[in-house]
């Protein structure tokens, strides 16, 4: 046998030891959806200065008044959301970690105000907010202190939107009071919209308009104007005016329904505030009449738990009718088969021509690696989609990719693709630090090298998006899990489709050169694919974690090159691999101290955050002021870790006649980058039935719903939808 034909093994058996460290990082760094910064009571933002506080002025005790809050103090013209954010926006969510039997109730959210932005209506606070929350202590409550923990989430807007987020933790005695903050809480329970317990509330549907009646309102409130704030979102044209007229003690008013509603209620909770009030009444408007049938799409997709449990929808899209499930699986099958022609997969691929090369010659060894390459794919996969959704299941808004928007997952994946790259270089072989038990095993099991190939294959090839991906993937997040899994192994089974039949045809193994020679500069030549990898992770993780971020990693890369010299290189004799291994181990656990907390840095400006040449940072204020001005809106929604963005971003979006088109239209260009986890992003997402990038939006006058674009863009498909929209 030639000397060249152990080179496979070596690589493989790398893949083995790293690819299992690196999913269960994968799999950590994912669902850690921990703030940033460090935790205190206080986390300070440009826009906000948000700071967790509390009020026990008796102590904390069983039968004792305990509350806790988020005061939010917000720099001038910017402002957060109610439970009901209006037109647009995300309410403040807080999640409580409290020890056993302490309970935490709802938000007490107090009564709003009217905030225009152009043509829409929110609903939010200004200046300093407080959201108090209730806590009950149980008899059984023992210890000198009590840790609050919370996870509070806002969006604070402008003229842009930023979502924003911290960890506060809080220790209070139990047995000395707690009222510095006496005040606050007290202009917090006067800012509660009051019951109106002889308030009659109701309202008839009718010509596209809630016809409200409310009688028994207070006598200080009888001849003024009222505001009406409905806490179920998406029923009224929030924006509209309101006339309205008095007769004796009962207001009647006239409300336009929302166009685009989602909720035709029996019920709606509703707060009332009279002219010249800070505080508002609540009351339960009782709807007499049928609704007419709903404009919006049955699968518009829903918003995270509202910390007091309730749940709000974002307006829908009306969305083409969405696939059904035998489709989406034949649509899983063909995009999982176009997936293997997308650049981000090709540096895998070259470790299966090497193993095919390796293996011409023996058909049932051909076939039994085929078949194992398949069933890493797919059980990769699987698992990956479980994670997704049992992550989503708990409130998280994730999509297909999340694992790359942390940035530990991209230094891991780069550090596993500098080994493969090392390894085919010759730089190191691991049969030189192996024990030989361990090298025997490895080469009594072939097939666990084939199947963590197409596990390494699935780590790498997730984030990209093949034609006819983005409709399945977008059905299976909303479907039963079974149902869901069964779209994502199709998936798989797509992609691992090619190379099983390569390896269950022997005509296509026999047209391959037989093993030799070559095979030790064509496995050379594929070091630099490797490589290749490394920079795109590289760049990526700098869109994260900015440029201190790709300092710490690169000397990371450095030291793990050395260390990977000097422990498996095998020209090197035992006492010169002791000496470089024990200064490489050192420098491996610098660098390691050095890039751990850098990666947990934000960068200094994000691509959301920024404009870039033509192109505005997304929101759904733009969107909506730009139809409101007749004004055509492209919408990229991308992320640095899409390999088919970045593809599509550098060709058909920088193509000149395209942008000659855009510029001739006068063309808003946003960016939706979802390099990181981005809620609103990701809600956005869900409202046109997808849970991955890119896609592509084109809003043009007139038309009720925006134009989809196909995931791998063309310069004709971009030209051809300007050039029908109305002008």
């Amino acid at each position: 046998m030639p000397a060249s034909q152990p080179l496979i093994p070596s690589v493989t058996a790398m893949c083995r030891r790293t690819v299992a460290a690196a999913l269960a990082l994968m799999s950590l760094a994912a669902s850690a959806q921990t703030s940033n910064e460090p935790v205190s009571a206080v986390v300070q933002t440009p826009q906000v200065r948000a700071e967790l506080v509390a009020h026990a002025p008796e102590g904390v005790a069983a039968g004792k008044a305990l509350w806790l809050g988020l005061k939010i103090e917000h720099q001038p013209h910017w402002h957060t959301y109610w439970k009901n954010p209006g037109d647009s926006g995300l309410p403040t969510t807080l999640q409580w970690t409290l020890p056993e039997g302490v309970q935490a109730g709802g938000i007490q959210w107090p009564t709003p105000k009217r905030l225009p932005i152009g043509p829409l209506m929110n609903y939010g606070y200004e200046d300093t907010l407080l959201l108090p929350v209730a806590v009950t202590v149980p008899a059984a409550f023992k210890g000198d202190t009590l840790e609050v923990k919370l996870r509070a989430e806002w969006l604070v807007c402008k003229e842009v939107c930023i979502p924003e987020g911290g960890d506060f933790v809080l220790q209070l005695p139990v047995q000395a009071a707690t009222a510095a903050q006496a005040a606050l809480f007290e202009a917090a329970q006067r800012a509660q919209p009051v019951a109106l317990p002889d308030a009659r509330a109701s309202a008839e549907v009718r010509d596209g308009a809630l016809l409200l009646r409310v009688a028994g309102l207070p006598a200080a409130w009888h001849g003024k104007a009222l505001a009406f704030f409905p806490e179920t979102t998406g029923v009224i044209n929030n924006a509209a005016k309101v006339p309205g007229s008095w007769q004796g003690d009962t207001w009647s008013g006239s409300v336009p329904l929302d166009p685009q509603r989602s909720e035709g209620p029996a019920q709606i909770p509703a707060v009332f505030v009279a002219d010249g009030q800070t505080t508002g009444g609540q009351a339960m408007v009782q709807v007499t009449t049928p609704w007419p049938a709903l404009n919006a799409s049955p699968a518009a997709a829903a918003l995270p738990a509202l910390g007091d449990g309730t749940v709000t929808h974002s307006a829908p899209i009306d969305a083409p009718a969405p696939v059904g499930l035998g489709l989406a699986l034949i649509f899983a099958l063909a995009g999982g088969a176009l997936l293997n022609l997308m650049p981000c997969v090709f540096p895998v691929l070259s470790l299966k021509v090497l193993g095919f090369a390796a293996h011409a010659g023996d058909r049932k060894q051909l076939l039994a690696g085929g078949l194992a390459y398949t069933a890493g794919v797919v059980l990769s996969f699987v698992a990956l989609a479980a994670l997704l959704l049992a992550l989503r299941a708990g409130g998280e808004q994730l999509g297909w990719g999340f694992q790359l928007q942390s940035p530990a997952v991209v230094a891991v994946l780069a550090a596993l693709f500098t080994l493969i790259g090392l390894n085919l270089a010759g730089v190191f072989e691991f049969g030189s630090v192996l024990p030989s038990s361990l090298a025997a095993a490895r080469a009594r099991n072939p097939l666990v090298d084939s199947a963590l190939t197409g596990v390494l294959a699935v780590a790498i090839a997730s984030p990209c998006t093949a034609p006819f991906m983005g409709a399945s993937l977008g059905l299976a997040v909303t479907l039963p899990a079974v149902q869901a899994l069964a779209v994502f192994a199709a998936l798989g089974l797509g992609m691992a489709l090619p190379y099983l039949a390569a390896s269950a045809w022997p005509a296509l193994a026999r047209a391959l050169p037989r093993p030799g020679v070559w095979m030790a500069h064509f496995k050379t030549l594929m070091a630099f694919p490797m490589f290749a990898t490394v920079v795109w992770l590289v760049w990526v993780l700098g869109q994260q974690a900015g440029i201190d971020g790709v300092a710490a990693l690169l000397a990371l890369l450095l030291a793990l090159a050395f260390a990977a010299w000097a422990l498996g290189s095998p020209e090197l004799g035992p006492k010169a691999r002791g000496g470089f291994g024990t200064a490489a181990v050192l420098l491996l656990a610098a660098a390691l101290f050095w890039v751990t907390p850098a990666l947990r840095q934000e960068a200094v400006a994000s691509q959301q955050a920024t404009a870039s040449g033509d192109w505005q940072a997304w929101s759904s204020e733009r969107v909506a002021q730009a139809q409101a001005e007749g004004r055509p809106v492209f919408v990229d929604f991308t992320a640095a870790w899409c390999v088919t963005c970045q593809f599509n971003k550098r060709t058909t979006l920088a193509n000149s006649e395209v942008k000659a088109d855009f510029e001739a239209r006068r063309v808003l260009l946003l960016r939706a980058d979802w390099t990181r986890r981005d809620p609103a992003i990701t809600a956005e997402l869900a409202r046109f039935g997808r849970n991955g990038v890119p896609v592509y939006l084109l809003y043009t006058p007139g038309a009720a719903r925006p134009r989809v674009l196909s995931e791998i863009l063309s310069v004709d498909e971009v030209r051809s939808a300007l050039a029908a929209a109305p002008t």
